[in-house]
């Protein structure tokens, strides 16, 4: 991945679920590679979509929006 490549279409909120293995990107890590892998405690956005992708919290306290979700990692 190039710097600041985030995912141009992160999932809809309907497919991530709590305890989902997901990568996301903390605000103040945008436009960077400097992703965080964890699991899903809570989902925060309301919205189906959100174009930077929906924000969770994760197990560890992190909160970024979700680019990827680790079972759909692309190959």
């Amino acid at each position: 991945m190039e710097p600041g490549n985030d995912n141009p279409n992160p999932p809809p909120r309907s497919k991530i679920r709590p305890g989902d293995a997901v990568w996301i990107i903390e605000k103040e890590h945008y436009g960077t590679n400097n992703y965080t892998q964890g699991f899903v405690q809570d989902i925060l956005t309301p919205r189906e979509f959100h174009p930077r992708g929906i924000k969770v919290r994760l197990k560890t306290g992190e909160v970024g929006r979700v680019q990827w979700l680790m079972r759909e990692l692309p190959g």
